[in-house]
C-alpha cells in the first residue's frame, strides 16, 4: 500500500498485518495455530501403561488365585485343614480353621477381581491384607525367601499397594467407572479397609 507525504508524493510503505488480541491475551494468529492441533487426551498418549497394568494384574491375580486354590485343597495344596495346622505352627492360636477359610477366599476373590479388572481397588485391598499378614508372620525369619523370609510376600504386597492407586487401566471391566479414571479416593478407602483387616487378624487370631 502507499501513503501520501506532505509534498504530495507517494511514499511506499510495507503493510504489516495487524494482530488482534482475543480475550485470552493471545493474538488471533497464535490462537489459530493453537486451535489447528486439538489437544489429545492424556490417556491416548500412554497406551502402553494400560497394557502393562493388564500384564501386572494377570500375573499377580493369577499367582494369588493359585495360592488360594491350594488352601482349598486344589492344585496339590494342603486344603483348609492342612493350612489351619500351618497357621497354628505360625503362632495363630484361635479359630485357625476360620482364618484359613477367610485367607483362601480373600486370595481367590481378590485375585479374580484383579484379573478381571473389576472393583480393582477392593481386589488389591484383599490381596494386600493377606500378604501384609504374611510379611508380619515371616518377619522374624529375615528378608530372603530361601530362608523362610518375607521377600516374595513383600513384593506381591507392594504391587497390590500400587494397584490401589494406579487403577486397572483401560483393559478392564472397570474401564468406564469413576474409580478407574480417578482411583485415588477409592484407593485410599480400600487402603484403610486393608489396614483394618490386617490389624483385626493380628489382634483376634494371634
Amino acid at each position: 500500500m502507499t501513503i501520501h507525504d506532505n509534498d504530495g508524493f507517494d511514499a511506499p510503505t510495507t503493510a504489516f498485518p495487524t494482530a488482534a488480541f482475543d480475550s485470552s491475551g493471545f493474538t488471533t494468529s497464535e490462537a489459530l495455530v493453537d486451535d489447528s492441533e486439538p489437544a489429545r487426551p492424556v490417556e491416548s498418549m500412554h497406551g502402553g501403561v494400560d497394557f502393562g497394568l493388564f500384564v501386572v494384574r494377570l500375573a499377580v491375580g493369577g499367582l494369588v488365585i493359585a495360592h488360594g486354590l491350594q488352601k482349598l485343597g486344589l492344585l496339590g495344596g494342603p486344603g483348609i485343614d492342612g493350612f489351619a495346622q500351618a497357621l497354628t505352627a505360625m503362632g495363630f492360636s484361635d479359630q485357625t480353621t476360620l482364618l484359613a477359610w477367610v485367607t483362601a477366599l480373600a486370595e481367590v476373590g481378590g485375585g479374580a477381581l484383579l484379573v478381571l479388572g473389576l472393583f480393582t481397588p477392593f481386589g488389591a485391598a484383599a490381596v494386600l491384607g493377606v500378604l501384609a499378614n504374611a510379611v508380619y508372620v515371616k518377619f522374624e525369619n529375615g528378608f530372603f525367601a530361601a530362608t523362610g523370609g518375607f521377600e516374595f510376600d513383600l513384593l506381591i504386597a507392594l504391587i497390590a499397594f500400587a494397584l490401589l492407586f494406579t487403577g486397572a487401566g483401560r483393559v478392564s471391566i472397570d474401564k468406564n467407572t469413576p474409580w478407574r479414571r480417578k482411583p485415588w479416593p477409592l484407593g485410599l478407602v480400600s487402603l484403610v479397609i486393608a489396614a483394618g483387616l490386617t490389624t483385626a487378624v493380628v489382634v483376634l487370631f494371634r
